[in-house]
């Protein structure tokens, strides 16, 4: 394959080009056809016409320049009223946990909007109001939020839950140098770690890339950082044991060994695949995945589920609809892992 090739995504297989009916297909499969077909267009222009649209392709330069601009500012301006947006969420997370209880006028609002108001009240009365009293706060808020947006539940597993009833807060603080911003997750005294915190660290890169910047689309993460997570001594569930069957191989005879392996886990998410923008060029396809993902929730916690969280428990800002959908890859993980058990051989 030449560079030129590789530069237009042409990374074709030798199975694609067997499978391929003709090379129009194959082409029009890499981009390269529609290409093709723009570069004659093009090329058939005159000289005058060609001239003017190196102009106007300068001027969109120029366009993309101020844009970049604009998001700076953009980012500035949010840093300037993170302070406010803090107190609102500060007295969030006090009725939440139960610290704080809201006085009636505090709570003059629809729990559900859209209902009749005979709807309302009914379900204002419905419900197990058995030791009513007694109930802390708005217990469970946020692993109830999760499960509401199909980005986050999907990363929940059922050893998981236990763990996020002790999350008590997610807060956001922006960053200016280097631009980006960094999350917080609040956790209650737990069995599992003893983090009180833990934090996820994000960087943006506002300014269009040079090589090609008519892909420019607004700021973008480019690297992020987790907080190291102090589990407690068989508390760790983002890992788990397996039983590996050795085989000798000069006298034929077997044995188990334990190994540990990466389990599925909300917690991963504290473990990015990589850190830093300069790793990125040396990461596989899969890899590129991960992390596109991570950048997503990320993305979603800041822009849309911590600013809106009440409206995610309550359903009504359920807008899994807006997150970008992308190609699902899933690896069937072999059976015998699955079992627990493994086989290689042992010398």
């Amino acid at each position: 394959m030449s560079d030129s090739d590789s530069k237009h995504g042409m990374d074709v297989t030798e199975e694609e080009l067997k499978s391929a009916k003709n090379l129009g297909d194959l082409l029009k499969g890499t981009g390269l056809f529609e290409q093709a077909v723009h570069e004659e267009f093009l090329g058939s222009l005159s000289a005058p016409v060609k001239r003017r649209l190196r102009a106007l392709k300068k001027l969109q330069l120029s366009g993309i320049q101020l844009e970049a601009k604009f998001y700076k500012e953009v980012h500035d301006l949010e840093c300037k009223f993170a302070a406010d947006f803090q107190k609102l969420h500060d007295k969030r997370r006090d009725i939440i946990g139960g610290t704080t209880e809201p006085s009636d006028a505090e709570a003059d609002y629809p729990l559900i909007h859209g209902l009749s108001e005979e709807d309302h009240a009914k379900l204002l009365a419905s419900g197990d109001q058995t030791n009513a009293a007694d109930v802390k706060g708005v217990p469970q808020f946020w692993l109830t939020l999760f499960k509401n947006v199909e980005l986050l539940a999907e990363m929940i597993q059922e050893h998981d839950e236990p763990i996020l009833q002790h999350l008590t807060d997610i807060s956001v603080e922006m960053n200016s140098n280097p631009t980006g911003f960094t999350l917080f997750f609040h956790f209650s005294p737990n069995e599992y770690f003893t983090n009180k915190e833990l934090t996820k660290q994000y960087t943006l890169k506002c300014d269009p890339d040079e090589d090609d910047p008519f892909e420019y689309d607004g700021p973008e993460i480019v690297a992020c950082k987790g907080s190291k997570i102090e589990w407690k001594e068989g508390k760790n569930v983002t890992v788990k044991l397996i039983k590996k069957k050795q085989k000798h191989k000069a006298t034929g005879g077997t044995r188990f060994v334990t190994k540990q392996v990466k389990a599925d886990s909300f917690f991963n998410f504290f473990e990015p695949p990589v850190n830093s923008p300069e790793d990125e060029a040396n990461l596989d396809e899969e890899t590129r995945m991960l992390l596109h993902a991570d950048f997503e929730v990320g993305q979603a916690l800041r822009d849309r589920i911590i600013p809106r969280a009440v409206l995610y428990y309550t359903g009504e800002a359920n807008d899994d609809d807006s997150f970008d959908d992308e190609d699902e890859c899933e690896d069937e993980a072999d059976d015998d892992e699955e079992d627990g058990e493994d086989t290689d051989d042992a010398e």
